[in-house]
């Protein structure tokens, strides 16, 4: 489960958040590209809200095989 205390610093502010758990494999990337992108260590970050149900969000969120995407909405 992500920790919203470990954000990964890029992330901007709204529900969704990466955390530093992040193994910058690039499925949210893939799955969420209008969401999600990476920094200069390749680490993923939000750099788009969406709503707290945004289907392409979640799935990324639901894929992540290290759990680091949250969604506090």
């Amino acid at each position: 489960m992500a920790d919203k205390n470990d954000k990964v610093a890029e992330n901007v502010d709204g529900v969704w958040y990466v955390d530093n758990n992040c193994i910058s494999c690039g499925l949210c990337l893939s799955e969420a590209p209008e969401v999600f992108k990476t920094n200069d260590e390749d680490m993923a970050y939000v750099f788009h809200q969406v709503p707290a149900d945004d289907a392409a969000a979640n799935s990324a969120k639901d894929s992540c095989p290290v759990e680091a995407i949250g969604n506090d909405g």
